[in-house]
């Protein structure tokens, strides 16, 4: 994967900057609110521009005087992506003017040397160009009027963001597997993130709730390409109280939709809750392919391994062919075996089985237990055939489709399991009916 050029986008709290990188985006991935410090981590996604495609990245709000708990953290994460970037766009608001924290940024900006161009954002049209004036003392020469809601001069921005810049044409190639980290909140889901990138790419603390928006993050892991999305926890229903929680919850459950492969977090001590039994339920509902990560193996003593094991699956035996991995985020422990079970998935999830393989299978499953007789008819399946993959999805022609009941449905589907395995993919089997001439 060719290395892209980066586009931070900077400012104190609440001028915008989410709303910039959603239209950048064309698409809304950071949480917009009025509130303040809503967005945390840096949240980094591809955009493209004239057949240019580059790396868009948000960041939290600056501002070293804030109480907020996340305040110093935010910054730094800030600072980081100023670091990453190669141009660096600054929001200010048009309609406030310059603040003494616009200043004391503009000044750390410019002592950076990098490419800076001056966001006055708020600016609906022409007639509203005269407020850009005040902003010339901040001493940055490249100030383009912006509207990030309405869209007014983006392209201008990104035309003035990138000028003396080679820009080789490309067309956007997003990664081959998404993977979405998903957990009940503060289960270490940001810190599995950090852990695998080598660096403090999101805020952590042992506070629930920290991460708010959707992550997306590229990238490389034995020569292969993937995009880590790493997602607010989703909550009992009764504990989301504010307007961010609800949209935070629901871009955890569109980030199940858009990923390939779910490593779904689960504390150790406690193995699968109520919520997370509703969580997986929605990554299988969705036909999602998922790894069970049971986190905090470096705060378990005096357990061994398979006996947890066992005991989840005597809990939750709809566990039993997903890959299960003890792991410590914290500590990096058992990582290594991270990415080989997301690619077993992977490939599961696209295994077509030929059509007469799948009815040998089902004839000797057939065979083995016969369907019982069920009001003096019994169940004939006369072919079956698998129409789809991502999830794999099979067919059944049958004598009376009235005539399948739950646990034969549940044995068919273990056979198949039993023969080609399907690690941590759900099966969909649907059934037609083709009744007999009399």
């Amino acid at each position: 994967m060719s290395q892209k050029l980066k586009l931070a986008i900077v400012g104190r709290p609440n001028v915008g900057k989410s709303a910039l990188f959603n239209r950048i985006c064309k698409r809304r991935i950071a949480i917009v609110d009025e509130s303040e410090g809503v967005t945390r981590d840096r949240l980094q996604a591809e955009a493209v521009f004239n057949d240019f495609a580059f790396d868009v990245i948000d960041t939290g709000g600056i501002d070293p005087r804030t109480d907020d708990t996340f305040g110093g953290e935010i910054s730094a994460q800030a600072k980081r992506a100023i670091q990453e970037a190669d141009s660096v766009v600054m929001v200010v608001d048009g309609k406030i003017g310059i603040s003494v924290l616009d200043q004391e940024l503009a000044d750390f900006l410019l002592k950076t040397q990098k490419p800076l161009t001056l966001a006055v954002n708020k600016i609906d049209d022409l007639e509203q160009e005269y407020l850009l004036h005040a902003f010339h003392k901040l001493g940055i020469k490249k100030i383009v009027p912006i509207s990030a809601l309405r869209g007014y001069h983006i392209p201008e921005l990104l035309e003035t963001a990138w000028k003396g810049f080679s820009l080789a044409q490309s067309h956007s190639s997003l990664p081959a597997t998404k993977i979405a980290i998903i957990g009940r909140p503060n289960i270490g889901k940001s810190t599995l993130v950090n852990s695998l990138l080598n660096e403090e790419r999101c805020v952590v603390s042992p506070i629930p709730g920290t991460t708010r928006d959707n992550i997306d993050i590229p990238f490389i892991a034995y020569e292969k390409e993937y995009l880590l999305i790493d997602t607010a926890g989703i909550r009992r229903k009764k504990t989301k109280t504010g307007i961010v929680e609800k949209k935070a919850a629901y871009r955890t459950e569109k980030a199940i939709e858009r990923c390939d492969v779910a490593l779904m977090m689960l504390d150790v001590r406690e193995g699968a809750t109520t919520q997370d039994k509703r969580i997986l339920k929605v990554i299988e509902e969705s036909g999602k392919g998922f790894v069970v990560l049971l986190n905090k193996w470096d705060l378990s003593k005096g357990f061994r391994m398979e006996h947890c094991k066992t005991a989840l699956l005597q809990e939750s035996s709809f566990l039993a062919h997903a890959p299960i991995i003890f792991i410590s985020a914290k500590e990096g422990r058992n990582l290594n075996k991270l990415f080989p079970a997301i690619e077993a998935v992977s490939a599961a999830r696209e295994t077509r089985i030929p059509t007469h393989q799948l009815n040998t299978v089902l004839e000797r499953a057939m065979q083995l237990r016969p369907p019982a007789m069920i009001r003096g008819k019994r169940l004939r399946i006369y072919y079956a055939t698998q129409v789809a993959t991502k999830p794999p999805t099979f067919t059944f022609f049958i004598n009376y489709p009235e005539l399948i009941q739950e646990n034969y449905k549940k044995y068919l589907l273990h056979q198949l399991r039993k023969s080609y395995g399907f690690p941590g993919v759900p099966l969909i089997f649907q059934f037609k009916g083709k009744a007999p001439r009399e």
